[in-house]
C-alpha cells in the first residue's frame, strides 16, 4: 500500500446548522482530497464555549452523512484537546515568545488601527512584564510572510504591521482559534488545507505560529465564498438558511456549479452525484479569489 501523501480536513464550528457556505467549503475540501487519493478528516471546532450551540455538533454530523460525505478516522473535538494546547503554550513561554496583556476591548478599540482582519494590537503590554495570568499574546518579529495559495497565487503580509501580536489564550483561560487549529493540524499531519477565502487573512498568523512551534506548513487553497444579496459573506451571522437533510441533491448541485464543476442539469441520486463530481473537479476551474487587503505578489 502506498503511503498517504495528502491529508485534508473539514473543521466546522458548532455555532449553528451547516449552511450553503459551509457546504462549499466541505465539498471543495472533500473533492480535492479524494481526487488526490487522500484522506479527509472531520474536526469539530468547539474550543470556544460561548459560541457553541447545544446539539449543533450532532446536527452537523447528521447533515454531512445525509449529503453523502464520508470521513476518515474518528471525529476530533477541540473541547477534548486542551492538554495539547496547554503544552504548546508552555513551549512558547519557555521560548520567550509570549507575554501577558491586560488591555480591555475598549482600550483596544480606542487605540488600535484596523489591519487586514480587525484591530491591530499596538503593543501596549509588550514590555510591561506582567505575570502570565491575563491574556497571552504571541510576540511577532517585523517580517513579511509570503506563501503560495493554490488558487490566489503568491500572497504576502507584513505580519507585525497588518496583524499585530495576537492572543493565543484569553484572559478567561480559553484557547483561541489560531492556536487550536495549528496544533490540531500539525498533530493530525494535515498536508493540505482547503477552506473559505474568509480565512485567508488568518493564514499568515498561522504560518508564524507553525514556525514558532516547529510545525511544517501545509499547502493552502482558499475557496471563493458565497455572498448574500447584500454582498456580504453567507454565514450564520447573516442568518443563512440551514441545509435540508431530507433534500440534499439541489444544494449539492448548486455548490458544485459554484465551484466550477460541469454538472448535468439533472442527476437522479446522491450516489450518481458522488460518482460524477470527483471526475469534474479541477482547481483551475475555480472562480478567482483575492486576499482581503493582502498583497498578491
Amino acid at each position: 500500500m502506498l503511503p498517504i501523501t495528502y491529508r485534508g480536513r473539514f473543521a466546522p464550528t458548532p455555532s449553528g446548522a451547516l449552511h450553503f457556505g459551509s457546504l462549499i467549503a466541505a465539498l471543495g475540501s472533500y473533492l480535492d482530497a479524494r481526487t488526490q487519493q487522500g484522506e479527509w478528516h472531520l474536526r469539530i471546532e468547539d474550543v470556544d464555549p460561548p459560541r457553541v450551540v447545544p446539539g449543533s455538533a450532532d446536527a452537523i454530523l447528521r447533515t454531512l452523512e445525509a449529503f453523502g460525505f464520508e470521513w476518515d478516522g474518528p471525529v476530533v473535538y477541540q473541547s477534548q484537546r486542551c492538554e495539547a494546547y496547554a503544552a504548546a503554550i508552555t513551549r512558547l513561554i519557555d521560548a520567550g515568545r509570549l507575554y501577558s496583556c491586560d488591555c480591555t476591548r475598549k482600550m483596544l478599540k480606542e487605540n488600535a488601527r484596523i489591519g487586514v482582519d480587525g484591530p491591530v494590537y499596538p503593543g501596549t503590554c509588550r514590555n510591561r512584564g506582567l505575570p502570565l495570568h491575563a491574556a497571552l499574546r504571541l510576540r511577532l518579529a517585523d517580517e513579511r510572510i509570503v506563501f503560495n495559495d493554490l488558487l490566489a497565487g503568491h500572497v504576502g503580509c507584513d505580519i507585525a504591521r497588518e496583524c499585530g501580536d495576537f492572543v493565543l489564550r484569553r484572559a478567561d483561560g480559553v484557547y483561541t482559534y489560531q492556536l487550536a487549529v495549528c496544533v490540531d493540524d500539525a498533530e493530525l499531519g494535515v498536508s493540505h488545507i482547503v477552506r473559505g477565502a474568509d480565512l485567508l487573512a488568518s493564514t499568515p498568523r498561522q504560518i508564524v505560529l507553525q514556525r514558532a512551534l516547529g510545525y511544517p506548513t501545509p499547502s493552502y487553497l482558499h475557496l471563493p465564498v458565497a455572498l448574500n444579496e447584500a454582498g456580504g459573506k453567507l454565514g450564520k451571522q447573516t442568518l443563512a438558511a440551514p441545509l435540508r437533510d431530507n433534500d440534499p441533491l439541489p444544494a449539492l448541485l448548486l455548490a458544485a456549479r459554484f465551484l466550477g464543476l460541469d454538472m448535468p442539469a439533472r442527476i437522479d441520486s446522491i450516489a450518481a452525484f458522488w460518482q460524477l463530481a470527483p471526475r469534474q473537479w479541477r482547481r483551475e476551474r475555480l472562480p478567482a479569489v483575492r486576499g482581503k487587503r493582502l498583497t498578491c505578489d
